[in-house]
């Protein structure tokens, strides 16, 4: 017998609604931040593009958006569980390859190429950023217990954005180069703004202090009397001596 029951389409709607949905899954989740880390990559390029016609500033502004990525990527990938959910790609070994383009080898080359450190000091830049470099980030000793760097990180583009704002002489721009090659491999701790927990309360405001600077100064072409050169000074020395003061305090394994 036919059925007279009269069906309410509300009654059906949500069921509908619920089968359309795309839920975020651990593995799509998980892929989407190596895609966000791949993303550095293109901004690296943009970045060489924009150094190759000699435009710092906008060249600066793409390296700082690379940097805002990588301050990113890493708290994603570890509460999305990326090396479970998404284990065919090496997250560890996709960033490296990264950090070596925003972080050294594009800095290095527009340190050169602007003018700041030419003739046998270039050169004598060149060799060391790139070589210590490349070693330091093959060190399988980088990291501390407490998730500091064991010596200077090869944050290159953070140093070199702070000598185009400043603008010191070739002098000054080599013995700063020497002494941070040579602490690279130095035990001394640099804090990690994110992952090191003592202290993070100072180290995360720094950081975004930082990049938020870092933008203004290239965003204003490096101008001279622009506010932005403080607050770069400021926070720089905290991130360089930070780690520094934390061995003094409480000692080389606290």
């Amino acid at each position: 017998m036919r059925s007279t029951r009269h069906f309410d389409r509300s009654e059906i709607a949500p069921k509908r609604a619920i089968r359309h949905e795309l839920p975020m899954t651990p593995r799509f989740a998980a892929l989407s931040v190596h895609f966000l880390t791949a993303t550095g990559a293109v901004f690296a390029m943009l970045a060489m593009l924009e150094a190759v016609k000699h435009d710092w500033a906008m060249m600066f502004v793409w390296l700082v958006v690379a940097f805002a990525v990588d301050g990113i990527d890493g708290p994603l990938a570890r509460k999305y569980d990326v090396k479970t959910n998404a284990a065919e790609f090496d997250g560890v070994l996709l960033d490296l390859i990264i950090d070596y383009l925003t972080y050294v080898f594009i800095p290095a080359f527009a340190l050169f190429s602007s003018g700041l450190m030419d003739g046998w000091s270039g050169w004598m830049m060149i060799i060391i950023i790139t070589f210590t470099s490349a070693l330091y980030f093959a060190d399988t000793r980088m990291k501390t217990k407490d998730n500091s760097f064991a010596g200077f990180p090869g944050c290159w583009n953070m140093l070199i954005l702070v000598l185009f704002a400043l603008q010191p002489g070739w002098q000054i721009c080599l013995v700063l180069v020497t002494l941070l090659a040579v602490a690279m491999f130095l035990p001394v701790k640099f804090i990690h703004p994110v992952r090191t927990e003592r202290w993070r309360w100072v180290s995360l405001p720094m950081i975004f202090a930082w990049t938020f600077f870092a933008g203004w100064a290239a965003w204003v072409d490096f101008h001279p009397e622009s506010w932005a050169h403080w607050g770069l000074l400021i926070s720089s020395a905290y991130l360089v001596v930070a780690g520094a003061a934390q061995q003094l305090i409480y000692g080389p394994e606290g």
